[in-house]
């Protein structure tokens, strides 16, 4: 295989979600592994939904991601090109004007639906005169223009779902211009495939029926069609359709849940596939992993619970050196690489350490019941001399076994819960050292 290159293309029209970051990310790990080239094109020419803080943010959370362009280009600043691919194909005979209105186009598409046939666009407007589109644009009509089809088989060896075909005869001429002048998805993107070389075009499955169309287009335009692959869509985590909610949970809502990039990133890259759903800490371990022949046909179940579960376990594996700077962020005594040691495993997120920086630095309020009391009272004359270590929890719970008797739950529960106030929690003999000598007799009382 040569190197591939292939695109992402979103619209600035708002934050990505886990949708398109799936695109995004499918995308990337498969030109990265192979060596290959990801262009990211900014999909703009709704002039009125985009706005370039849109896509200053867009490009933020694909950098967060670390799903980083070797190039980018807005297609915004090339209409003039599309002017010329749109006069090409009218010189061909390709690109012809029609004047139906929306109204009239669905009684149209409402009769042949009751006389058995498909609602495919009759071709009425071909046989218009010069003398009738005059008169109807004499009278205010403008008209939409349609890409005409030529009725033959399209066919393309897709990488997720093998042979496809269309017969184009089956599907209505797409329009690519609109009434008012300005540009569906469908001409733009192929003549920036054409210039930008794209190889291979990775996308939902949503978009296979119009694939024929493009393909069509290509060979007009003196392209070569890329190569397809259309991934099954995300569900729901019950197998329905994804809600509003998760289907626009958007990557910085994520990220300001706490939820870590390369979290999202090992969720979407597996999900739908035959590998397991675990955390990896790179993208490069993903790209090396990666093969479209994985990917299955079923719809890819969302699930936020298990994003929260890979979030979990990749926080719990994460070294000091990572996580410092946010670490310091949350509060100063959180820099300290024993307190990270020892309170991760039980952190699903970074931000999950910061009560504990209270509990174990600060003032925790004891937990101690009635029949406790003497027992705590007393504890601190066993508690070992100098300063604490890491094997001083051991020492000092079997001195106090050996003086009261005690043992088990009944001997570590109330000093766990007089220290921390708390029944849970990290390992006593990496808190106790960090809490210190002063501070645990304070709090034994």
């Amino acid at each position: 295989m040569t190197a591939p290159v292939v695109r992402f293309a979103p619209s600035p029209t708002g934050r990505l979600h886990v949708g398109n970051v799936r695109t995004a990310l499918v995308n990337w790990l498969f030109s990265q592994g192979q060596g290959g080239k990801f262009i990211l094109r900014i999909d703009d020419t709704d002039l009125e939904r985009s706005t370039k803080e849109n896509e200053r943010v867009l490009k933020e959370d694909l950098t967060w991601l670390g799903l980083v362009w070797a190039d980018t280009f807005n297609q915004s600043e090339r209409f003039g090109i599309y002017d010329q691919a749109a006069d090409k194909l009218r010189t061909m005979g390709l690109l012809y004007p029609a004047y139906e209105t929306a109204e009239e186009l669905d009684v149209k598409r409402k009769i042949a639906q009751s006389r058995g046939r498909p609602p495919v666009y009759d071709r009425a407007a071909l046989n218009l005169t010069a003398a009738d589109r005059a008169k109807l644009e004499a009278s205010g009509l403008k008209p939409h223009w349609r890409f005409k089809l030529s009725g033959a088989r399209v066919e393309w060896n897709d990488l997720v779902r093998g042979p496809q075909g269309i017969d184009t005869s089956s599907v209505s001429d797409p329009v690519l211009i609109r009434e008012d002048g300005s540009y569906l998805y469908t001409l733009p993107s192929v003549v920036d495939d054409i210039e930008a070389g794209i190889t291979h075009v990775v996308r939902g499955e949503d978009h296979v029926t119009n694939s024929g169309a493009q393909i069509e287009i290509f060979m007009a335009l003196g392209g070569k069609a890329p190569e397809m692959a259309h991934m099954p869509l995300l569900v729901g985590a019950d197998g329905s359709a994804l809600s509003k909610r998760i289907g626009s949970l958007s990557v910085g809502e994520l990220r300001a849940q706490g939820i870590e990039a390369m979290a999202i990133c090992s969720h979407l890259a597996k999900l739908g596939t035959s590998d397991n759903i675990e955390p990896r800490s790179t993208l490069v371990e993903l790209a090396a992993e990666f093969s479209f022949s994985k990917i299955g046909r079923a719809p890819a179940r969302f699930d936020e619970t298990d994003l929260e579960s890979l979030n979990a376990a990749l926080v719990h594996a994460m070294p000091f050196s990572a996580v410092q700077a946010r670490l310091a962020e949350l509060d100063p005594r959180a820099d300290n690489e024993a307190f990270w040691v020892a309170v991760r495993e039980n952190c699903a997120r970074i931000s999950s350490a910061k009560p504990w920086v209270e509990i174990i630095f600060g003032k925790a309020a004891p937990d101690v019941a009635a029949e406790d009391k003497a027992f705590i009272a007393g504890a601190g004359a066993h508690l070992p001399t100098g300063e604490l270590t890491g094997a001083s929890w051991s020492e000092w719970t079997n001195a106090l076994k050996a003086a009261t008797g005690r043992k088990g739950k009944g001997l570590f529960m109330p000093l766990r819960k007089a220290l921390t106030g708390l029944e849970h929690g990290p390992e006593m003999g990496a808190v106790l050292p960090l809490i210190g000598r002063k501070a645990v007799l304070e709090r034994l009382g």
